[in-house]
């Protein structure tokens, strides 16, 4: 039973971890389409990087403790990619570059969003595993 919230923890974080990347893809759509100002862009980006790598650590310390080695081998490049980013402290969008990285940003927003689909089918998977052999026995 302890499995199967485990897997429910896991589904919830990876939504949440969607809705922000969603939340940043549209931040900078409406840069784009100049319905938003650099600056608010950038601020409501910057809001949300650091949840998003909290969100994301978490994510891959549950699989971590609960023994879904698999699932946290997936998540670790992923861990890996965003611990560089701050590192090298380029997580942060810059308010005065926004308009020459815009490509870029959402070029990499969107491989995140689809690596966390990818995840989200695993997770989904395996939780659907879970419930039926736990019913099994």
């Amino acid at each position: 039973m302890a499995d199967i919230f485990a897997w429910l923890l896991s589904f919830f974080l990876l939504i949440g971890l969607l809705g922000i990347l969603l939340y940043q893809l549209m931040c900078l759509a409406d840069l784009e389409f100049d319905y938003i100002n650099p600056y608010d862009s950038a601020s409501r980006i910057n809001k949300v990087v650091i949840p998003e790598f909290v969100t994301q650590g978490s994510l891959c310390f549950l699989h971590l403790i609960t023994g879904h080695w698999i699932m946290f081998l997936f998540c670790l490049p992923y861990l890996y990619y965003n611990f560089r980013l701050y590192s090298e402290k380029r997580h942060l969008v810059d308010v005065t570059e926004i308009f020459n990285q815009l490509a870029r940003e959402k070029k990499h927003r969107i491989y995140k969003l689809v690596y966390l689909v990818v995840l989200l089918g695993f997770s989904i998977f395996w939780m659907i595993w879970s419930i039926v052999e736990e019913s099994e026995h």
